[in-house]
């Protein structure tokens, strides 16, 4: 199995172990009397089953991956940095009330267009790494 077909059964896993968790939530306690749909021993046994397998299958994928960390890290940090920049105030010039009166006047060091410049620079950076790691994922075995 390659890094790629690794990281979709890691996702299944995690999907497995929550709703199994969802389960034990909302079948643990029923009113008496009632029928008892899951066994909560059986939901945990698969809780603990699960929570092995997705241990063993993520330190496979990490040391699958340990070339490449420094891309992966890379990667995180540039999709941080372009959410972030997304949230710069970019409002200048004047800033009206309901009414049409002048509340105040703003500039900005960074308008607009430098923060999607900005963006459009680190979303390319971005898409150049990705690539990179998808070669990686479907070319290195775990």
């Amino acid at each position: 199995m390659n890094v790629k077909q690794a990281l979709k059964v890691k996702n299944k896993l995690v999907t497995d172990l929550k709703a199994n968790f969802e389960i034990l939530k909302k079948y643990n306690s029923i009113e008496e009397g009632n029928p008892r749909r899951y066994s909560m021993n059986d939901t945990l046994d698969n809780i603990t089953e699960l929570s092995n397998e997705l241990v063993e299958l993520k330190a496979q994928i990490h040391r699958a991956n340990q070339p490449v960390y420094d891309k992966i890290f890379a990667l995180a940090e540039l999709k941080g940095l372009v959410k972030e920049l997304k949230k710069v105030p970019t409002e200048e010039g004047k800033i009206n009330e309901r009414y049409g009166s002048v509340v105040s006047v703003k500039e900005v060091e960074l308008n607009v267009v430098d923060i999607q410049n900005k963006v459009n620079i680190l979303t390319t950076k971005i898409e150049e790494i990705q690539n990179e790691l998808d070669i990686h994922n479907a070319n290195t075995n775990i």
